[in-house]
């Protein structure tokens, strides 16, 4: 098993942050570099007790494992860029993409951190930030993935899946297809009768022949303010599913 105490997060938002917290709770030095980061990123950052390193380069040098977790658009410049820092400071590290994007889309990233000298780890996310909704698991595959399995048990778990590269971006696709999915054809059909005048009526007959499908519309009051982040992973889902010769319409709607 590989010997990690140091780990850098790129970038501690609402997930990173949680993530990185729950690491320093279980003894590791958790850094990140916050150049060119905004306010509310900085403030996360220092809540959870991240350790901000001046450069990229310094943080690749420091760290035992990088972790990418961020917005789908995002990933593949930052892959690029932490690919850079790892040949200006001469070093190749452990870099485990843990973003929603289709398993094409990691392809490229495994490029840019293999061409450059590190460890591409192929990694996903299923579940809420740690502490929030249960335990949060990060499905890992690649031909070595020892760095992700020493933070099995770290707050996270953490799940194998063998040694190819696509299977973790493949399980968090369609696990997101489900649930993302469903939350985003709810938004709409209620969006749907509000519009044609139905509402109320529509509530009544869902309460007494789908009560538990009102209950889950009833717990979509969160769309406003994740709608924008969702945009980017509808359009991976999508992506993957054309890959395979599954219609892409359903995620691209």
């Amino acid at each position: 098993m590989a010997q990690i105490k140091t780990v850098a997060i790129l970038s501690p938002g609402d997930m990173g942050s949680a993530v990185g917290r729950v690491l320093r709770e279980h003894g590791l030095d958790v850094i990140t570099c916050l150049e060119g980061r905004s306010q509310r990123t900085r403030e996360l950052a220092g809540k959870a007790g991240f350790r901000d390193t001046p450069s990229l380069e310094a943080m690749v040098s420091q760290a035992d494992l990088a972790l990418s977790i961020l917005t789908p658009a995002e990933a593949l410049g930052v892959a690029r860029r932490v690919g850079q820092a790892m040949r200006a400071a001469g070093v190749g590290k452990p870099f485990a993409d843990c973003n929603a994007v289709s398993p094409q889309r990691g392809q490229a990233i495994a490029e840019a951190i293999n061409g450059a000298g590190g460890l591409y780890i192929d990694a996903s996310i299923i579940g809420g930030p740690p502490g929030q909704s249960g335990a949060t698991r990060f499905f890992v595959c690649g031909p070595d993935t020892s760095a992700m399995q020493a933070l099995d048990g770290k707050g996270i778990v953490v799940k194998g899946m063998g040694d190819g590269i696509g299977r973790a971006k493949a399980i968090k696709m369609c696990y997101a297809a489900l649930t993302k999915g469903t939350t985003a054809l709810q938004t709409a059909l209620l969006t749907a009768a509000e519009l044609l005048g139905v509402s109320q009526e529509l509530k009544v007959e869902l309460a007494a022949s789908q009560p538990e499908a009102l209950r889950r519309m009833q717990s979509i009051v969160h769309m406003p303010s994740v709608s924008r982040r969702w945009v980017g992973e509808m359009e991976e889902i999508a992506a993957t599913f054309e890959a395979v010769g599954v219609t892409p319409s359903f995620h691209k709607g």
